[in-house]
């Protein structure tokens, strides 16, 4: 682990230095949510039903932003070359990447709660741990494609264009999973346990999403990193 941990480090100090990601990312996700609450009124129940959709649909906006930074970064001065040729293999500079973005992300997703409770008078912090597990999951989803697209779209022109519209279509089933999942918590279900239903098999979907594509990204990352 000791390249992972190396390039989690080198990432996490490029990016707090600049904060150029991290800006993007909070702005762009509490314009979302400021835009989103002028259409709907707080107070109503129908509201509730939607939260976890239009919370997690600012966050995958916002990643978006973060993300395609991760290999992007990279291209001056042929940095990303120096890294694919360096003693590291390709699956400690992926999982490395991914480590940091996900730290990042996961940061991002933090500040944004608060504000998300305000405007939309959901009270969240009730639900906390649970809730965790689930941006713990679905931000894990977002991140290993996130970053496997990113290197797959570093040397294109249009990569700010290209990785959301890579994206988002694969990462349907994690992002309703968690959407679905968020609003059963904001609404008082259960989403584990005896009393939970259908939620758990949602869970099981998000967690199984995470599995899988994580080990995709892990075995086929070479062969990207090479085109």
């Amino acid at each position: 682990m000791t390249g992972v941990l190396a390039v989690v480090r080198k990432d996490l100090l490029s990016e707090l230095r600049g904060k150029e990601g991290i800006n993007a990312s909070v702005s762009f996700a509490l314009v979302i949510l400021l835009i989103f609450s002028f259409a709907f009124e707080p107070t109503d129940t129908d509201v509730r039903k939607l939260s976890g959709g239009l919370l997690w649909i600012a966050f995958a906006f916002a990643g978006a932003l973060l993300l395609n930074r991760s290999f992007a970064r990279e291209i001056p001065n042929d940095c990303l070359d120096a890294l694919v040729s360096s003693p590291i293999r390709g699956w400690e500079l992926f999982l490395g990447k991914a480590l940091a973005s996900f730290l990042l992300l996961l940061g991002v997703e933090l500040l944004c709660l608060p504000v998300y409770g305000i405007f939309y008078n959901v009270r969240w912090a009730k639900v906390f741990w649970p809730l965790m597990l689930v941006l713990v999951l679905g931000t894990w989803g977002l991140t290993v494609l996130g970053v496997s697209f990113s290197a797959l779209t570093v040397n294109l022109r249009l990569r700010e264009l290209m990785l959301p519209l890579l994206l988002y279509p694969a990462l349907s089933p994690a992002l309703m999973s968690a959407m679905i999942l968020t609003t059963a918590l904001l609404g008082g279900e259960a989403i584990f346990g005896a009393t939970a239903g259908i939620n758990t098999a949602w869970l099981r979907m998000l967690t199984g999403f995470d599995i899988i594509f994580t080990a995709l990204s892990v075995a086929l990352i070479e062969y990207v990193l090479v085109l």
